[in-house]
C-alpha cells in the first residue's frame, strides 16, 4: 500500500491551494487562441444567463469593438462608469476598480485580462486589478488569449514572428477556479476576419497575411489545447491527491535555471517555468555574480529577469563567486537540483577553446548526476551560429588616456636613465608601470599599456634601436616573455583587483545586515527597535523611511515617531492599500508607480504588522543586490517586530492571569471580611428588635454594630486607597502633624484592640513636626495596629515607640507574638498576600497600602523579628529642619 501513499507535502500544498481560493472571490476564464473567437460574446451569453436568475452581475469592462452582435448582449446589464485618466494631454477611459469595490456585485464582467493600463492608474496592470477584485471575495468572468501568457509568449513570436508586449503571468492560469475554451478552426476564423467581425475594413488584409495566416493559427490553436488540457490534468492529479487516489504521483523533480544579464535569459525563464508546470516541480533561478561589473543597462536588464522569475511563481537565489561554473553546482548540490536549464553558447569555438572551454561544455563535465538541459535561444544577427563578441569597454575613456600618458612619462624617464642602465632594467621599469596601472586604473587601460610599452621597448631601448627589428635571439625571447608577462600579469592583477572589490561588497552587505542584527536584538522595546530600523535602512539605502505600524489590525494615519518621511495624505493612502493587500506599491513597481515613495508589506508568518516606505535620493531604481538586500532588511525587521508584538501579548497576557487570580483572591477575602461583621450587625440588630436585651445590653449590643461599622469601613477605605495609590490619582493633603496626636488618635480608633492586649506607648520628649496627610498616616498606624492585633495571642502586649533618628522621624510598632517566617518578611507587603496557617479574615491589604501611602510621603515601611520574639515594624518619615511661621502659629 505504502507504494500507492500519496506525498504528504504535496496534499498539503493541494489543500493550502485550494483554501486559499475559498478566501477569495472565482475566477472564470475565456481562453481562446487568438482574437475573434468569441470570447467575450461567450462571456456575455453567460452573464446574461446568469441575469435573467437573478444573480447580481455588473460590466466592469468590457470592449465591444462596434460589433452589433456584442453591444446588443450588454442590454440589461448594469455597466460601471469608467475612470477617466489625462494621460498626455489626452483623456483616456480605464476600468474604475473603486467604483468596482465600493458596489460590491456578484460578478463583475472583465475584458481583455492582459490590458497594460495608461499611466496615473493603481496598477500597471489590469490583472492586478483583476486581483484586488478577487482579494475582495467578488467573483471575475475575463477574457484572455494564449500568446499573453508570459511563459507562451517567446514561443507566439517564434511561430508568429510578432513579439507580444502585454503579457499576464501564469500564475493567474493557477488562480482561475473554471477555464472555458472557446475553440474555433483556423478556416473559420480567417472568415470571421473577413466578414469584417474581428478587425475594421483597413486591417484586415494586413491581419490575415501575418498573424492570421492558418499555420499560425493552427500553431495557436495547439498551444491553446495543449496549454487547457495541461490545467485539466493539474486538476486531475489535484483531485486525486486529496481523494488520496492511487495514481502517478508528482515527480521529485527540482529546476534550476542559470540567467545572466544577456536578453536570451528571459526565453530561458519561460522555457523552465513551462517545463516545471508540466512536471508540477519546484524552480528557482540563479545568478552568480562574478568579479565583472556589469553596465547599467545589464543591471537593469537582470532586475526585469529576476521580476519575471517572481511573477512567474519561481525562486530568485543571488550567489558570489569568480566560477560560474563552480558556484552552479554547488548551489544545484545545496537546493537538491536534478536538473540545470542553461542557454546554448554562441562564441565562437576558438574563443571556447581559449577560455579552457564553453560554459556547457564544463559544467557537464562536473555535474555528475544532476541533468543539464542546453536550450536554444533566438539566432544571433545576421544567421549566423556562432561569432566574436562585440568587446566590451569597462574603462572609461579617461583611464585609457591616463594609461597613454603614464607609458609616455615613464618612457620619456627611460630614456634619461638610458645611458645609466642597461634595457633590461628599463624592461622591469616598464613592467612595473603595467602592475600599478592595472591596480589603479583598470584592466583595460592595463593592457593597453602592456602594449603600448612593448612596442617602445622594443622601438627605442633594445637594439637596433628605433626599428622594430631584434637582432638578438636572446632579445627576442626577452621581448616575447616581457610582452606575454606584462599581459597576463596586467590581467591577473586587474582580476584580483576587481575580486577585491566584490569581496568588499559582500563584506558591505555582510557587515551592514550584523550591524542591524545586532542593534535590533539590543533594543529593548518597540520604539527602539523601530528606531534603530530606520537609522539602518537610512545608512544604508541613502533614504528617508517612513513606519506604519499597524495598531488593532489597522493602520494609522501618523507615521511611527521614530520616521524620518513625512507622508501626505495621497502617499498615506498608497501605504494603506499595501498594507491591505499585502503587496509592494508604490515607486519603482507596478502598483501606483507615480507614486513618490516605495511601500514594502511587513510580514510575519500569521500576518502583516505594517508597512515601511522608503524615497531613496537617487532617481534610479536600487540595483538588484540592493533590491535583495532591501528585501532581507525588511524580513529581519518584521520578524523582530513580531517577537516585540509576541512579547507584550504575552505580558498582556500574564497581565490578565495575575488581574484574575488577584480578583479570584480579593474576592475571595472580602467575602469572608463582610461576613463576619454582616453577621454580628445581623444578630446585634435582630436582638434589638426583638426587644430582649436590656438598657446594658442594648449599649453594648449598640457597641457591636459601631465596631462592625468601622470594620466594614476600613475594609472600604483600604480598597479605595488601594485603587488611588495603583491609578496614581493619590492626593496628599500635608500639614506640620504632631506624632503624639496621630499615635493617639489612631490608639483611640481602634479600641477594640485595646481591649484584648495592652498598648504601650513610649513616644521621645521634644520631637518635632512631621509634614504629613494626617488622615492617611492615621490609617497606617492603625493598619499596623490591627495587623498586631489579629496575628498575635490575645493579652500579649503590643508597643509603640517614636523617637528622631537623624533626618528621619520612626514609628516603631512591635508585638510579643511568633514572629514573620524569614522568606515572607517582604511578601507580607504583596497585594493580598497572607501568611500561610493565618485564620480565616482579613483582605491582605492592610500592609501593601501602609507601604504604599508611607512611599508617597517619602518615606519607608520595613519589618523585622526580634530575638526575644515577635515582629516589628518601623515607620520612617523625612524630617524637614522647621515648619513655617504661619503653621508654627497655628499649633501654638
Amino acid at each position: 500500500m505504502d507504494e500507492f501513499r500519496p506525498d504528504p507535502d504535496a496534499l498539503l500544498a493541494v489543500i493550502q491551494k485550494d483554501e486559499a481560493r475559498q478566501q477569495r472571490g472565482k475566477l472564470k476564464i475565456f481562453f481562446g487562441m487568438a482574437a475573434g473567437v468569441g470570447k467575450t460574446y461567450a462571456m456575455l451569453e453567460s452573464a446574461q444567463q446568469l441575469h435573467l436568475k437573478r444573480v447580481d452581475v455588473v460590466v466592469g469592462y468590457v470592449e465591444t469593438h462596434k460589433r452589433a452582435e456584442t453591444e446588443l448582449l450588454l442590454e440589461g446589464l448594469e455597466i460601471v462608469p469608467r475612470q477617466r485618466v489625462e494621460y498626455r494631454g489626452t483623456w483616456m477611459e480605464e476600468m474604475d476598480t473603486d467604483a468596482i469595490l465600493a458596489r460590491r456585485p456578484e460578478i463583475v464582467l472583465v475584458d481583455e485580462l492582459a490590458h497594460t493600463n495608461v499611466p496615473g492608474v493603481r496598477h500597471r496592470k489590469r490583472y492586478q486589478d483583476v486581483q484586488e477584485i478577487l482579494e475582495a471575495g467578488i467573483h471575475v468572468y475575463t477574457t484572455v488569449n494564449v500568446q499573453h501568457f508570459a511563459s507562451r509568449a517567446d514561443a507566439v513570436a517564434q511561430i508568429t514572428g510578432i513579439t507580444v508586449h502585454e503579457t499576464v503571468p501564469d500564475s493567474v492560469l493557477d488562480m482561475a477556479n473554471e477555464i472555458e475554451l472557446i475553440d474555433l478552426s483556423p478556416e473559420e476564423l480567417r472568415q470571421r476576419l473577413q466578414e469584417g467581425k474581428v478587425y475594421t475594413a483597413e486591417r484586415v488584409e494586413t491581419a490575415a497575411n501575418n498573424f492570421f495566416r492558418i499555420g499560425n493559427l493552427t500553431a495557436l490553436r495547439e498551444m491553446a489545447l495543449r496549454l487547457t488540457a495541461e490545467r485539466v490534468d493539474h486538476q486531475l492529479q489535484d483531485y486525486m491527491n486529496i481523494k488520496q487516489i492511487a495514481g502517478p504521483w508528482k515527480s521529485g523533480e527540482r529546476l534550476m535555471v542559470a540567467i545572466s544579464p544577456s536578453p536570451f535569459s528571459e526565453q530561458l525563464i519561460r522555457w523552465t517555468r513551462r517545463m516545471a508546470y508540466n512536471l508540477e516541480a519546484p524552480w528557482l533561478a540563479a545568478y552568480v555574480e562574478t568579479p565583472h561589473e556589469p553596465r547599467p543597462e545589464e543591471k537593469q536588464r537582470l532586475a526585469n529577469h529576476l521580476s519575471l522569475v517572481r511573477s512567474l511563481g519561481g525562486e530568485v537565489i543571488v550567489i558570489s563567486g569568480a566560477d560560474i561554473n563552480e558556484g552552479l553546482l554547488r548551489l544545484a548540490r545545496q537546493r537538491n537540483v536534478t536538473q540545470i536549464i542553461v542557454g546554448k553558447p554562441l562564441r565562437h569555438p576558438l574563443q571556447a577553446i581559449l577560455k579552457g572551454g564553453s560554459l556547457v561544455d564544463r559544467l557537464i563535465r562536473a555535474s555528475g548526476d544532476i541533468d543539464i538541459y542546453v536550450v536554444t535561444g533566438d539566432k544571433p544577427e545576421g544567421n549566423r551560429s556562432t561569432h566574436w563578441p562585440t568587446p566590451t569597454s569597462h574603462s572609461a575613456w579617461l583611464q585609457y588616456l591616463i594609461a597613454m600618458v603614464i607609458v609616455s612619462a615613464i618612457t620619456i624617464l627611460d630614456l634619461v636613465a638610458l645611458p645609466y642602465i642597461g634595457y633590461q632594467a628599463i624592461g622591469l621599469l616598464e613592467l612595473l608601470t603595467v602592475l600599478l596601472i592595472a591596480i589603479y586604473v583598470g584592466r583595460g587601460p592595463a593592457l593597453l599599456a602592456a602594449v603600448l610599452s612593448a612596442l617602445s621597448w622594443n622601438y627605442l631601448f633594445i637594439s637596433p634601436r628605433l626599428t622594430f627589428e631584434i637582432s638578438k635571439v636572446e632579445d627576442s625571447i626577452l621581448f616575447v616573455l616581457y610582452f606575454a608577462i606584462a599581459i597576463f600579469t596586467g590581467n591577473l592583477t586587474a582580476r584580483l583587483r576587481t575580486q577585491e572589490r566584490q569581496a568588499r561588497n559582500n563584506a558591505d552587505r555582510t557587515v551592514a545586515l550584523y550591524a542591524l542584527a545586532r542593534d535590533i536584538a539590543g533594543a529593548v522595546n518597540m520604539r527602539d527597535v523601530l528606531q534603530t530600523a530606520v537609522t539602518q535602512l537610512g545608512q544604508v539605502f541613502d533614504a528617508q523611511v517612513a513606519v506604519l505600524l499597524a495598531e488593532q489590525d489597522k493602520l494609522p494615519s501618523q507615521t511611527h515617531p521614530s520616521s524620518t518621511l513625512t507622508l501626505d495624505d495621497k502617499e498615506y493612502s498608497v501605504g494603506l492599500w499595501t498594507f491591505e493587500n499585502g503587496k509592494p506599491a508604490g515607486r519603482f513597481t507596478d502598483t501606483l508607480p507615480l507614486a513618490t515613495v516605495q511601500f514594502i508589506p511587513l510580514h510575519t508568518p500569521t500576518r502583516t504588522v505594517g508597512v515601511i516606505g522608503i524615497r531613496t535620493r537617487q532617481q534610479e531604481r536600487l540595483s538588484f543586490d540592493q533590491e535583495a538586500l532591501l528585501e532581507t532588511f525588511i524580513n529581519q525587521i518584521a520578524l523582530v517586530i513580531e517577537r516585540e508584538l509576541l512579547d507584550e501579548a504575552a505580558e498582556q497576557s500574564a497581565m490578565l492571569k495575575e488581574s484574575e487570580r488577584l480578583y479570584t483572591t480579593l474576592l475571595n477575602s472580602i467575602s469572608h471580611e463582610l461576613r463576619t461583621p454582616i453577621a454580628t450587625i445581623k444578630g446585634a440588630s435582630s436582638s434589638l428588635l426583638a426587644a430582649e436585651a436590656n438598657g446594658q445590653a442594648q449599649l453594648e449590643l449598640t457597641k457591636d454594630i459601631q465596631s462592625a461599622a468601622d470594620r466594614l469601613n476600613r475594609l472600604v477605605e483600604n480598597l479605595l486607597d488601594m485603587s488611588r495609590l495603583e491609578s496614581g490619582r493619590l492626593q496628599l493633603k500635608q500639614e506640620w502633624c504632631d506624632i503624639s496626636d496621630l499615635i493617639g488618635v489612631a490608639v483611640k480608633s481602634i479600641d477594640y484592640c485595646s481591649s484584648s492586649h495592652p498598648i504601650r506607648i513610649h513616644i521621645q520628649p521634644d520631637l518635632p513636626l512631621v509634614q504629613a496627610d494626617f488622615v492617611l498616616m492615621e490609617q497606617v498606624i492603625v493598619n499596623l495596629l490591627d495587623n498586631a492585633c489579629s496575628y498575635t495571642p490575645p493579652r500579649t502586649p503590643i508597643t509603640i515607640e517614636a523617637k528622631a533618628s537623624g533626618q528621619y522621624l520612626e514609628v516603631a510598632v512591635s508585638d510579643a507574638g511568633k514572629g514573620i517566617p524569614p522568606d515572607s518578611i517582604e511578601r507580607i507587603f504583596e497585594k493580598f498576600y497572607r501568611l500561610p496557617g493565618t485564620p480565616t479574615g482579613g483582605t491582605g491589604l492592610g500592609l501593601s497600602i501602609s507601604r504604599g501611602l508611607t512611599e508617597a510621603h517619602g518615606g519607608t515601611l520595613t519589618a523585622e523579628n526580634l530575638r526575644e520574639g515577635g515582629a516589628r515594624f518601623t515607620l520612617r518619615l523625612p524630617l524637614n529642619s522647621s515648619p513655617p511661621p504661619v503653621q508654627e502659629a497655628q499649633h501654638g
